[in-house]
């Protein structure tokens, strides 16, 4: 089975002539399905540009882009568009959602750009994100009622709905204090150890790097390392070693 991503000599520029952005250079990787990446890097140097393109949110400027085997740089609008809204579910830093909008109206609009599908099956499956996050009992809050790690559930659950086979996450606990990041990074944890999820997480804190499975570093627009983590850590087992007194600033 081809792998879930491959790119070959990707490459991504911004501009041209002497104010021209290298944001990518010749990069070549793989990710099978079911792995966990995160992607690392000090600030600018080309791992969020990457996300995006992996995410059909930018064109590469030059490369391959296989998705599945297929080769997604050859796709036109309408294919990418339907890629992003079946195939791939996307987490921001920023959450992204909608005010004065329930979490459950916030998870039924990816639904809302799909095949035409009842208002019952969009808020039963909405329904079932939501508590597969443990937000079962924050139905009808808005996100001006809901803490931060609250509101990142949503936008998890967001990224859910229409089942993908690839997570992307672009700094999902930077807005985050420590406990509460490590409740995201439990749930994403459990998507992709027993959902089998495929995920690729970018991150700028090298401690939440630990808990994927694989890290990919860069430098420059370029890939400087790739390993694996034998034993990645547990965000499961470090939550239960908090002091009890964090508990109150559980999300």
């Amino acid at each position: 089975m081809a792998p879930l991503i491959a790119v070959y000599d990707l490459v991504k520029t911004y501009g041209e002539g002497p104010a021209c952005v290298h944001a990518l250079r010749r990069v070549t990787l793989t990710i099978e399905r079911g792995e966990f990446v995160a992607l690392t890097g000090a600030s600018g140097s080309g791992e969020s540009t990457l996300l995006y393109v992996l995410g059909c949110l930018a064109k590469p400027s030059a490369g391959r882009y296989l998705f599945g085997g297929r080769d997604i740089t050859t796709f036109s609008a309408e294919e990418l568009a339907h890629l992003r809204n079946h195939d791939i579910g996307f987490v921001f830093q920023g959450f992204h959602l909608l005010t004065r909008t329930s979490a459950l109206e916030n998870v039924e609009l990816p639904m809302l750009y799909g095949p035409t599908m009842s208002a019952g099956e969009r808020r039963a499956r909405a329904t079932e994100a939501l508590v597969s996050v443990g937000l079962g009992d924050r139905l009808t809050h808005e996100p001006n009622q809901m803490s931060g790690g609250q509101q990142q559930r949503v936008a998890i659950a967001r990224a859910l709905v229409n089942r993908p086979s690839l997570l992307l996450a672009d700094e999902p606990t930077g807005n985050l204090d420590s406990r509460t990041s490590l409740e995201i990074i439990e749930i994403i944890q459990r998507l992709n150890t027993g959902a089998g999820l495929t995920v690729v997480l970018v991150t700028h804190e090298p401690d939440i790097a630990q808990y994927a499975r694989r890290i990919i570093s860069f430098r420059d627009g370029r890939v400087i390392a790739d390993r694996p983590v034998p034993h990645p850590q547990s965000a499961e087992t470090d939550l239960r070693r908090l002091p009890l007194e964090d508990l109150e600033h559980s999300a």
